[in-house]
Order: C-alpha cells, then sequence, then structure tokens
C-alpha cells in the first residue's frame, strides 16, 4: 500500500443535492474521472429531485470555514471549484477561503438556477459574485442564461453578455445548449481579446448537473497542469461524453453518467 497520493486535490465548495445528478456528488464522480482527488466542503443543503428544487438552506458561514480549513492544513490543494453559494455571506466567505490559498486556480460555477428552473440563489448573490469573486477567479462558466443574468442584459448573446462581464474576470467560458440549435456552441473569451469557439452535437433531452460536471472536469484539468484553452476543451469533450451516455433513474431530467473511468 502507497501512502502517498499523487493525484492532485481539488477543493469542491458547493450544495449537497440528495438526487445525486448535481452539486458535491457531480463533483466528486467528474473529478475522480479526471484523475483527481476531490475534497468536498458542504456549503449549502437542498430539497431537489431530478425535476426541480424546491427548496435550500445555505450553511452558517462558521462551518463553511471550518471545513475549508481543515482540508488547507492537511491537503496540497491544487485548485478549487465553486458552485452553488447561495448567499452574498457566503461569497465573503469564498473570499477568505482564497486568501489561505494565493496562486491557486480557481473555477466559477454562478449557479443561479436548478436545470429545472428552481432559483438556488437571488440575482443579488450574482451580482456579488461579479463584483468580488470574478476579479480572484482564473475562470467562469455561466451558460448563456446565467451570463444574461450577471451582465444585466436579458436578451443579450453571448458575445455582448461577454463584453460586458470581461472587465471582471481574466477568462470566460459561455456555455450553449439552451436553444434549439442543432449544434451546440460553448465560446471561451479572455480578456487579451482571444477568443476559442468549440462546437458539438446536440444531444436530446435536458440534463440535472451538467454544469457542475463541465466545472468539476476543468478545475480537475487545471490541477493536473493543462494549459487553459487545452482543459477546457478537455472538459467539453468529456461533458459531453457523459451526456452521451446519461441515465434517467427519476421523472425528471437526465443525470450524467461520470463514470466509469473509462469513457471513450
Amino acid at each position: 500500500m502507497s501512502g502517498h497520493c499523487s493525484r492532485p486535490v481539488v477543493l469542491c465548495l458547493s450544495g449537497h443535492d440528495p438526487s445525486g445528478g448535481a452539486g458535491l456528488q457531480a463533483d466528486i464522480e467528474a473529478l475522480l474521472a479526471q484523475g483527481c482527488h476531490a475534497a468536498p466542503a458542504v456549503t449549502a443543503l437542498t430539497v431537489q429531485d431530478t425535476v426541480n428544487v424546491t427548496d435550500f438552506r445555505v450553511l452558517d458561514r462558521e462551518w463553511v470555514l471550518a471545513q475549508a480549513y481543515a482540508v488547507i492544513a492537511d491537503l496540497p490543494v491544487a485548485a478549487v471549484k465553486l458552485g452553488m453559494l447561495g448567499s452574498v455571506e457566503m461569497v465573503e466567505t469564498v473570499l477568505e477561503i482564497m486568501q489561505k490559498l494565493p496562486g491557486v486556480p480557481l473555477v466559477c460555477d454562478p449557479v443561479l438556477r436548478a436545470g429545472g428552473g428552481g432559483a438556488l440563489g437571488k440575482d443579488d448573490v450574482g451580482y456579488a459574485m461579479r463584483a468580488r469573486l470574478f476579479p480572484v477567479s482564473t475562470i467562469a462558466t455561466p451558460n448563456l442564461p446565467e451570463a444574461r443574468i450577471l451582465a444585466e442584459l436579458p436578451e443579450g448573446s453571448a458575445d455582448e453578455c461577454a463584453e460586458k462581464l470581461l472587465p471582471f474576470i481574466r477568462h470566460l467560458l459561455i456555455t450553449g445548449g439552451h436553444g434549439d440549435e442543432t449544434e451546440v456552441h460553448n465560446r471561451l473569451y479572455s480578456r487579451d481579446g482571444s477568443r476559442y469557439d468549440f462546437s458539438c452535437q446536440r444531444l436530446p433531452g435536458s440534463y440535472h448537473g451538467s454544469g457542475c460536471t463541465l466545472a468539476s472536469a476543468l478545475s480537475g484539468r487545471l490541477a493536473l497542469g493543462e494549459d487553459l484553452a487545452s482543459a477546457v476543451k478537455s472538459a467539453l469533450d468529456y461533458t459531453w461524453r457523459t451526456l452521451r451516455d446519461a441515465e434517467a433513474p427519476g421523472r425528471g431530467q437526465y443525470i450524467p453518467r461520470r463514470l466509469p473511468l473509462d469513457l471513450a
């Protein structure tokens, strides 16, 4: 038995989804598939299934700080992945945590709505993330509806939202798939003006936890040392495969099949 863990550690700050489709379980599975070790710290508890979210409770900030500091004191954190925060106070809590991790890549998935449409935080949480967390993040991964909320552009295109948001963050991945196009376009924008477009075949159905899966996979690729554009492509390719092989265990959305490790 080896006493040394060669897998990079990713600290995940997100909510618990009892259906197992999204949240911290999605983070853990997606990170395992990248060859990383997930260290999940719970920020919120939710009442949800594969259909929708009906309620949530944000944990006391001292509990979240205690969880994160215990991990940081014991494990070499190589990246941080943010999911559901749920309150403005939790945004400030994450900022405190990141002060302990200078230079560590931070992937911010601005979770504001569940796949079924239920709220996972008020819009002011999104605005606090934009103003306070985006500047210390490596990349944010909103889907287009989330980008529109964050940019305060209800009908904005991905390009228009990116123009509004890039003053706050260095890199921005706006994901598609929420329209009726036959090909999904995912767009990576950088403050230096560079841009990459990644397209993939649109799959039928709707999915619970796809955004969590993508952001976690991306944080894992960055923890492994992959450069940003390549890490985004790796994470998008992996996520598409999990959706292609998704299962429908409940009455609602499909759940991405993030494991086993030999997805091809």
